[in-house]
């Protein structure tokens, strides 16, 4: 089963436009620059760059087949489907699993967001019609639109996320399984060596 994957498009996006942004201008650095101004505006490029690679690429929910795996900026959070507790969202989607609560990066939810979807919902009561609370996942373009209709994205989320785990029960029982959160080697790697740019910048520079 390939995981399905929920993250926000726009931090996504601007990830890789900012990633370009960084390669192009680090290439001229090496071309063109002079030591030390060069090394200080690669340190800079490169604390910017590691920020933006943990707040905007590295975090997302990720179906698989044996759980969900939350990933944080610095951490990962996995949590099987049997260990799967309450799914709810505030201004993130909280996962209960053992007592502990994992709090998901990403999608997040705005006050303007959640405004809107109670503005939404009571218009489509008062008109009459079924407030899309209770709709099968969506499977096009189509369906995904309307099933976001009365709701955000973060809820919509959290949905898959409880229906996924009610299908992964049916296929293969209520096995045993345990949350587990570990620290991420990859975006501390790129942190430490954003820092490590620093120090260097700053001993060239003295």
């Amino acid at each position: 089963m390939k995981p399905r994957v929920f993250r926000s498009k726009g931090a996504f996006v601007l990830g890789w436009i900012w990633l370009i942004f960084a390669a192009l201008n680090a290439v001229d650095l090496i071309a063109r620059g002079s030591m030390p101004s060069s090394l200080i505006a690669g340190a800079v490029l490169g604390v910017l760059t590691a920020v933006i690679y943990v707040t905007c690429l590295r975090p997302g929910i990720f179906l698989r087949e044996d759980g969900v795996l939350v990933r944080n900026p610095l951490r990962d959070a996995f949590i099987p489907w049997s260990a799967l507790g309450d799914v709810r969202v505030t201004h993130a989607i909280l996962i209960e699993s053992g007592g502990r609560t994992i709090r998901s990066w990403t999608p997040q939810v705005s006050n303007r967001e959640l405004m809107r979807m109670a503005r939404d919902r009571a218009a489509t009561r008062r008109a009459g019609e079924p407030d899309g609370t209770d709709d099968r996942p969506p499977r096009t373009p189509h369906d995904h639109a309307a099933a976001l209709a009365g709701r955000t994205h973060a809820h919509w989320v959290a949905e898959q996320i409880v229906e996924e785990s009610a299908r992964a029960r049916t296929r293969t029982g209520d096995t045993a399984g345990t949350l587990t959160v570990t620290w991420s080697p990859v975006p501390l790697s790129a942190l430490g060596a954003a820092l490590l740019l620093v120090a260097a910048a700053v001993v060239a520079s003295l």
